[in-house]
């Protein structure tokens, strides 16, 4: 479990090694901050942010692509980790959301899953709207500061205290953003796999099993902060825009606003409160917020300043490092499972029964088509998609919701997993006892054992697509994804016989 846990690990330490930079970048490299400071106020916050927000972006990440054995997740985040160490030793701000994105497409093409392709493209649209928000916010917070310095007069030294004791707020702030929003990057692909149990502190405190996988992940991005990130602070805070110490505050500022705004359920659930439309929870990059807020200071004062040659070696490391990553993930993921044969992924059969078509057909989907084709039983996901593609006329979407319907996986309520797995805290009672009750079962697909839990419990019910039912049926339907994961029957390697 540790050697497989250890790619996260080392993606942790490269995360921490580069992306400490968009942090206190900018404070060490205009000589505001020790480096020494910085790095220890980095690693406090940054393990904090993962453990107590880290759930929200890892949901969205798991909607792309939900590695289900230990040894492809542990590729995965082999792969990034390798694609960031690389661009650290050029001295790059990369993303390590773009290199987790691509070594998941990576698993996805060599194990024959489908790309969930509404989650990428949110993921997509977020590094677009990442760096320009980031520099809007960072032009506004930079007209204020300078307004606000103009009417206030303070002494120059008072000026210089304000101003580092600012840089050292913001820095801690987006210390907290960073790791409560790419915490996603470096352990989302264990959640499904990590066999974790839910541990209580004198019946007082539950640290479930996410918040355990997270709180390593804090840490190894804090040795990573420690150990190798001052030349990647460099280059962000001196190399691209020569900065003055208030418009340094003002970057850290506008990059720690747009990763909390990306992570936070607390801001989600109150704009769904007040029927706003949320911020999608997605694991942006910090290297592009912090960069957008840079070139929009630089803008501001003309743009005379910006190193070009340097802004370009950055984006093409932001063009280059999905599709290294995929790369890499891919090929590794095949001498695995040919080399050394291991599992990099569970088999899961399809088959469009008679209780799937019936199942189909009480969600209100077509199920034109789907008759010849239910003698037939496929092996991957892509090979089913294919089927129904010349068979049907159903929307990707549509073509979706069959593929989950369709898959055959066994689920048995194991007595010993409700009374030691099961995350009691977490459930409502009224969930929990649901379960209990199905004590002893075994299922064939999971729309039959969640099905079961909402004849017995209303708890486990979705409420209709309303925006003021949206907030609790997300929080559901991770409840339901939970349930499932616990009670999963394990699968035979894909491609065994």
């Amino acid at each position: 479990m540790i050697f497989y846990l250890s790619s996260g690990l080392f993606l942790g330490w490269s995360l921490g090694a580069n992306d400490a930079a968009n942090v206190f970048g900018t404070a060490v490299g205009t000589r505001m901050l020790r480096f020494k400071v910085a790095a220890a106020t980095c690693s406090i916050f940054v393990i904090l942010g993962a453990t107590i927000s880290g759930a929200g972006a890892a949901h969205t990440l798991g909607e792309l692509g939900s590695v289900n054995a230990l040894a492809g997740a542990f590729i995965v985040a082999l792969a990034a980790a390798l694609t960031v160490l690389w661009m650290t030793r050029l001295k790059l701000p990369v993303s390590t959301s773009q290199a987790i994105v691509g070594a998941i497409i990576g698993w996805n093409f060599f194990s024959g899953f489908l790309t969930d392709y509404d989650s990428l493209t949110k993921i997509i649209l977020t590094w677009v709207v990442c760096p320009v928000l980031s520099a809007l916010i960072a032009v506004g917070l930079f007209l204020t500061l300078r307004s606000i310095l103009g009417k206030i007069k303070l002494h120059l030294l008072e000026q210089d205290f304000y101003t580092r004791l600012g840089l050292w707020l913001a820095g801690a702030f987006g210390a907290y953003s960073l790791g409560a929003n790419n915490i996603a990057n470096v352990m989302g692909v264990f959640v499904d796999v990590a066999p974790f149990k839910a541990l209580d502190i004198f019946g007082v405190i539950s640290i479930s099993p996410v918040q355990q996988l997270f709180f390593l992940g804090g840490v190894a991005i804090a040795v990573g902060v420690y150990t190798y990130s001052y030349k990647v602070m460099e280059t962000v805070g001196s190399s691209l825009f020569k900065m003055s110490p208030e418009a340094a505050l003002v970057v850290v500022t506008a990059q720690a606003v747009v990763l909390f705004l990306f992570s936070s359920e607390g801001l989600e659930s109150w704009l769904l409160s007040h029927n706003l439309p949320p911020i999608p929870l997605v694991p942006v990059s910090s290297s592009q917020a912090v960069i957008g807020a840079v070139i929009g200071i630089a803008i501001l004062k003309g743009a005379k300043g910006i190193r070009y040659r340097v802004l370009s070696e950055i984006a093409v490391g932001w063009l280059t490092t999905p599709i290294i990553a995929g790369v890499i993930s891919f090929v590794a993921l095949f001498f695995l499972q040919n080399v050394f044969n291991q599992q990099v992924s569970e088999s899961t059969t399809y088959r469009i029964s008679p209780p799937v078509v019936e199942f189909l057909l009480e969600q209100d989907l077509p199920v034109a088509g789907l008759e010849a084709l239910g003698e037939q039983t496929f092996e991957k996901q892509v090979q089913l998609d294919r089927a129904l593609i010349k068979q049907t006329q159903l929307t990707a979407r549509q073509r979706r919701k069959v593929i989950d319907a369709a898959a055959q996986e066994r689920f048995y309520i194991d007595p010993k997993k409700i009374e030691q797995n099961l995350d009691t805290n977490w459930l409502t009672r009224e969930q929990v006892a649901a379960v209990r009750q199905l004590s002893g079962q075994t299922f064939d697909y999971g729309w039959q054992l969640l099905r079961a839990l909402q004849r017995r419990s209303a708890d486990w019910r979705m409420q209709p697509a309303l925006k003021v039912n949206r907030l609790r049926n997300k929080e559901l339907q991770r409840k339901q994804q939970y349930v499932l994961r616990v009670f999963r029957l394990p699968a035979s390697p894909a491609g065994a016989e």
